[in-house]
């Protein structure tokens, strides 16, 4: 688990396509090197990603092809800066919000503009995900948690502080770019509690049964 809040700025060192899937050198930058072991979980741009061998400046990791389907690494090459937190621990403060490192689809920048020494962003997320995504809850972007502003269908509006620009790659950004989306985890399984037993029905999803009908049914809707 993670909290959002980005500890480096490092970059992709090598990538070398292995059948379906990928591996890849990451260079950790300003994190020391003696933090990981293998076997470790690290956050690249919002990615779990498992220290398979530690390296002079990063370590080796091994990217999935489920991973590649739902993330942006499948666009990463070498040079590619990236966004890395280390998995938090008991004592971490939870400064962001509880980040699996499990992304959810991929999203794109659509908007950015100035607003005082803040910037601001459009972002659109993939029509699945929109159910998940509210005015004032929390969303990780590339690993980063964040505060959505506004909704409007299935974009949402950031506000982004000139110290989260700095210290991460969202000062890279610009209209078009892809980005890694992860939505709250209490979203998605307060979603599947509601279906209840009818969860184990194979033939049932989330989207037919989590409606107005059923929220009255159960009483959430008076």
């Amino acid at each position: 688990m993670f909290t959002g809040i980005i500890q480096s700025v490092g970059c992709i060192e090598t990538v070398q396509r292995k059948n379906n899937d990928l591996r890849m050198i990451v260079n950790i930058g300003k994190l020391p090197v003696s933090d990981l072991a293998p076997g470790d979980s690290v956050a690249v741009s919002g990615i779990c990603l498992t220290v398979v061998e530690k390296t002079t400046q990063g370590f080796l990791a091994d990217v999935s092809g489920e991973t590649l389907s739902r993330t942006v690494a499948g666009r990463w090459q070498a040079g590619e800066r990236v966004n890395l937190e280390l998995a938090l621990t008991p004592t971490t403060r939870l400064g962001g919000h509880l980040v699996s490192g499990h992304v959810d689809g991929i999203g794109e920048v659509i908007k950015r503009w100035s607003d005082g020494r803040s910037e601001r962003f459009v972002i659109g997320a993939p029509a699945g995900l929109a159910k998940y995504i509210a005015e004032k809850g929390s969303i990780s972007v590339d690993g980063v948690s964040l505060t959505v502003n506004t909704v409007s269908g299935s974009e949402f509006e950031l506000n982004i502080v000139p110290h989260t620009l700095r210290e991460t790659t969202m000062g890279d950004y610009a209209p078009g770019r892809k980005v890694n989306l992860e939505v709250d985890i209490i979203a998605r399984y307060l979603e599947r509690l509601l279906l209840g037993g009818k969860a184990a029905e194979k033939s049932q999803s989330s989207a037919q049964v989590i409606d107005e009908a059923f929220l009255s049914q159960h009483g959430f809707i008076k």
